[in-house]
């Protein structure tokens, strides 16, 4: 079996069974062939030097959900993004398989600020891309986006899911 968006099949398998998914049934670990219908959404705030950016993020929370990501979606909007909760903190690897449009992965430690941002990440790269660490979440957001409002390390995230978490 390939890796998912998540990194590999066992940590997203660990992952599943973390959030309280249960273990995975084959139909729902196989590859991916077409994009995910739009999951539940939430808005979220990025406060910076540069000003408060509000996204519209969906909520990445099953172990399916985390696998397909935004796999073979054809745009993404620079308001838009996807939030991925992990139940604990954990690494988190990402990668582009079957991605088409360029994103900006951001890495959000337990304390709520921005940990490390990988910006335009190459679409249908098997690149690993690393947080370098535990974080408790990770969010997709259009390539480019972070860089042109002035998004960086130590900016603090809200978003009522993470603030569940504290």
């Amino acid at each position: 079996m390939k890796k998912g968006i998540c990194g590999m099949v066992a940590t997203c398998l660990a992952a599943g069974l973390l959030l309280g998914t249960g273990p995975a049934r084959a139909d729902e670990m196989g590859e991916p062939t077409q994009a995910q219908a739009t999951l539940p959404k939430e808005n979220l705030t990025i406060a910076s030097a540069s000003g408060r950016h509000v996204f519209s993020v969906e909520l990445a929370t099953t172990l399916r959900q985390q696998q397909v990501g935004e796999m073979f979606r054809t745009s993404l909007p620079a308001d838009n993004g996807m939030l991925f909760l992990w139940a604990t903190p954990q690494q988190s690897d990402m990668w582009m398989e079957n991605t088409l449009v360029p994103l900006d992965i951001v890495f959000i430690g337990t304390d709520h600020r921005i940990q490390a941002i990988a910006e335009n990440a190459v679409p249908r790269s098997l690149a690993h891309i690393s947080s370098h660490g535990p974080v408790t979440a990770t969010l997709e957001l259009a390539g480019g986006v972070t860089a042109k409002l002035g998004i960086t390390v130590g900016d603090r995230v809200e978003a009522p899911s993470l603030e569940k978490k504290s």
